[in-house]
């Protein structure tokens, strides 16, 4: 039996009710702008500011006179909009693709929901929403670590991807289960890539597959890696850390072929291996073809 009088009762139902009011208006209100996607059914892209950004001038500033003087440049240049980052088409992109499924599932919410993940201060916090607004990126949640690690965080937010600058920390992420990235890229090469079309190329043994049959490589050779392979060709590869993430493109590609739009899909995903096809390319084929995909 509760200990709680019916009045406690009486006073809780009414809160509940007063939550649901006000979860339902917020729901209701008309806005030009889409609306981030519930996080349960979204496919979450954490990005640092740093790839999103180009911040290798306010990185120098960092390194070389100290978090102070970091932070207040930051604040005099607040109005002033960040360069685009090695992220940048790549978000651009997610936007692309979320627009594309808005289009043919008006009230579709498996859609790309891209967070911010950032140790900055708060008060550089500014300038990442002036720049987020000037370049109109749909970014409506930011997580500020405060230089804490960001692991913790990526969980919370059930994140599918994330991307960061730092090799150790999408080492740490990986480790922990996380699908994470680091990206770099040449400057020359940032009006080259596509920001209107969603292109994931993955690695094969290591990251879309287990390191297995490269640990077979290293230790005994070629010769024993291909008999190894051809042994075991009918048995499926082990995932590796980034195949929850092809799994997760794959659902929302899926969605463009139900409505007939196979070759107009705006996801491409390629797969990137040493591999070779004569030699050792069948099982990856027939672990692909294991996991669902055609």
């Amino acid at each position: 039996m509760s200990d709680m009088k019916p009045s406690e009762v009486t006073a809780e139902v009414e809160e509940e009710k007063e939550w649901e009011a006000a979860k339902a208006f917020f729901d209701n209100l008309k806005t030009k702008k889409p609306r981030p996607p519930k996080p349960r059914n979204a496919v979450t892209i954490a990005v640092s500011s740093r790839v999103l950004f180009n911040l290798v001038e306010e990185r120098k500033i960092f390194k070389h006179q100290g978090v102070e003087q970091y932070v207040a440049h930051q604040v005099e240049h607040e109005n002033e909009p960040l360069q685009p980052g090695p992220a940048f088409p790549f978000v651009k992109a997610l936007m692309t693709v979320n627009d594309r499924l808005r289009a043919l599932y008006p009230n579709e919410e498996d859609l790309f929901d891209i967070v911010l993940m950032t140790n900055n201060h708060a008060q550089v916090g500014v300038r990442l929403i002036n720049s987020i607004n000037h370049y109109d990126l749909t970014i409506e949640r930011f997580c500020m670590t405060g230089g804490t690690s960001p692991i913790g965080y990526l969980k919370a937010y059930m994140t599918n991807l994330y991307l960061s600058k730092d090799a150790r920390k999408v080492t740490e992420a990986i480790g922990e289960g996380i699908a994470a990235a680091t990206m770099f890229m040449p400057g020359e090469m940032q009006n080259q890539l596509c920001d209107t079309q969603l292109r994931v190329a993955f690695d094969g043994d290591a990251v879309l597959f287990s390191d297995e049959s490269e640990i077979i490589v290293k230790q005994k050779g070629l010769d024993e890696f291909f008999a190894h392979e051809l042994a075991y060709e009918n048995l499926p590869l082990a995932q590796g850390p980034l195949k929850c993430f092809l799994e997760a493109l794959g659902k929302l590609q899926r969605k463009f072929y139900a409505k007939n739009e196979r070759l107009e899909c705006p996801i491409r995903t390629f797969l990137v291996t040493a591999r070779s096809a004569a030699s050792s390319g069948a099982r990856v084929l027939k672990t692909l073809r294991s996991w669902g995909w055609r």
